[in-house]
């Protein structure tokens, strides 16, 4: 890690601790792109009463909305903390280029976060899992994805 990089963090993790004064959560995020800062987040869950308000989230919704794509070809994401597997999965998806991250999963447990169970989780067998999941048949199951694929005018992801 270089030291534009480590200012990046040192950015990410200045948000995260303003944010729990301003009544959010110990989490803050930046996307960068081409050296520059693009777009921000802090960890708005209990202020926005959004479970999906993750910092990282909240900075790539920006970040996408600041270039007019889904997409963030060409983006690091910069996190004061490694991202959840919500966090992740929409770094995955927004195809981001690379994640940055300063203290970890165990260091959030400790502070009560339960980021580290969920990757526990994940590692689980579904019919291990508290919460039940299953797929339940029905014969109409895949019209949303046969309107998908007859649309000619669709913008594929």
């Amino acid at each position: 890690m270089d030291n534009t990089e480590r200012d990046w963090l040192a950015g990410a993790v200045r948000l995260a601790t303003e944010n729990v004064a301003d009544g959010g959560g110990p989490f803050g995020a930046v996307i960068v792109r081409r050296g520059e800062v693009l777009a921000t987040g802090t960890n708005q869950v209990t202020p926005s009463l959004d479970p999906t308000a993750h910092a990282e989230v909240v900075a790539i919704r920006a970040a996408c909305q600041a270039i007019d794509d889904y997409r963030l070809t060409g983006c690091v994401l910069v996190s004061s903390c490694e991202p959840c597997p919500l966090c992740l999965s929409a770094a995955l998806w927004a195809r981001l280029d690379k994640v940055l991250y300063a203290a970890d999963r165990h260091d959030a447990a400790d502070a009560g976060f339960d980021d580290r169970e969920f990757y526990e989780l994940f590692a689980k067998p579904r019919q291990d899992w508290a919460l039940p999941v299953a797929q339940l048949s029905i014969a109409e199951g895949n019209a949303p994805f046969a309107a998908w694929q007859a649309k000619a005018d669709k913008v594929a992801y």
